[in-house]
């Protein structure tokens, strides 16, 4: 990187300490020579997360440079193409980082039963950006309350009212039961084992 560059990160860094919301140097975001630079603005990134709004329209479809950034960036998936938007390698990254990132997805991934049963794996609250076919479906549900039991406020009202379901997410974390059928809360199993969750809970935090 040349010393014209490496000036400006210097800045965007001193911006950034000093707490500053918009840059003093603001030149550099529409002269393309830094704006499209692969590593200057995966240095300047990595000094301000804000940074990535002002990469060229490239950069936000390269997928090589956006693998790289939404391993290190939170809600960057909101910046990339649209085609990368429906790229389930990127997709799937960025929900390691953010489970929430899926809001960004495409309609197309959030329907996509094989990517979304990989995404809950990752993180389950991202059922909630499921299409809602997959939130009725006990494969998906089940993958997602076993990596978060609270992903059961995301499914259907049916495979809310679904015991086997109902119980995997008690067990998993005790809050689950707020999204519990109506029915379900009257049930002696469902309430024992909610009971039980809390109680384990309450004593590891004496």
């Amino acid at each position: 990187m040349d010393e014209k560059k490496e000036k400006v990160i210097e800045s965007i860094r001193r911006d950034r300490f000093k707490g500053n919301w918009e840059y003093r140097d603001i030149s550099w975001t529409r002269d393309k020579e830094f704006t499209a630079d692969k590593e200057f603005m995966f240095e300047a990134i990595k000094q301000d997360r804000r940074a990535l709004e002002y990469a060229s329209e490239e950069l936000k479809a390269n997928k090589e440079f956006m693998l790289e950034v939404v391993k290190y960036c939170r809600n960057s998936l909101i910046y990339a193409s649209e085609e990368l938007k429906a790229d389930k390698d990127v997709v799937l990254e960025a929900i390691k980082q953010d489970g929430k990132a899926l809001t960004y997805a495409s309609e197309e991934l959030t329907a996509d039963k094989e990517f979304m049963l990989e995404a809950v794996k990752c993180a389950g609250c991202s059922l909630e950006c499921a299409s809602e076919e997959l939130k009725a479906d006990k494969d998906v549900v089940l993958e997602a309350i076993k990596q978060d039991g609270r992903a059961l406020t995301y499914a259907s009202r049916e495979l809310r009212a679904d015991k086997d379901v109902v119980l995997e997410a008690i067990k998993k974390h005790a809050r689950a039961f707020a999204s519990v059928s109506e029915e379900l809360k009257a049930d002696k199993d469902i309430v024992l084992i909610a009971v039980k969750k809390m109680r384990s809970k309450l004593k590891a935090c004496k």
